[in-house]
């Protein structure tokens, strides 16, 4: 089983970005997904996160100018990100809460994260 993220890059302070994410393998059932992201030196951050059932949670510092979906038919969550700032610049982890084919046990996946970073 493996996350794979797509969007980032360099963005400018005000814009917005499109990160997403879509599982493959065989997969037995998907529960919450999301986004989280790092800054060199600190803790793991929530960006947001949303079950399979669409309801979501945000960070503090994203509330209001961020929006996560599930893409249920690629197995997968969107993050849109508006007015980004420059302290939005981190590595963005894809996130799944997720069951393998095969005896249901349920664990973290993550993908191998992507940099965004907003210049000001």
């Amino acid at each position: 089983v493996q996350l794979q993220a797509s969007g980032g890059g360099l963005v400018q302070a005000g814009g917005s970005l499109r990160l997403s994410c879509s599982v493959s393998g065989r997969i037995d059932s998907i529960n919450d997904m999301g986004w989280y992201r790092r800054v060199p030196g600190k803790s793991l951050e929530l960006v947001a996160r949303i079950s399979s059932m669409g309801l979501a949670r945000y960070g503090d510092s994203v509330k209001g100018r961020t929006t996560v979906t599930r893409d249920h038919t690629r197995d997968g969550v969107d993050l849109v990100m508006n007015n980004l700032k420059p302290e939005d610049t981190a590595v963005y982890y894809c996130y799944a809460d997720l069951a393998p084919v095969g005896p249901y046990v349920t664990s973290d996946h993550w993908g191998h994260g992507t940099l965004v970073t907003v210049s000001s």
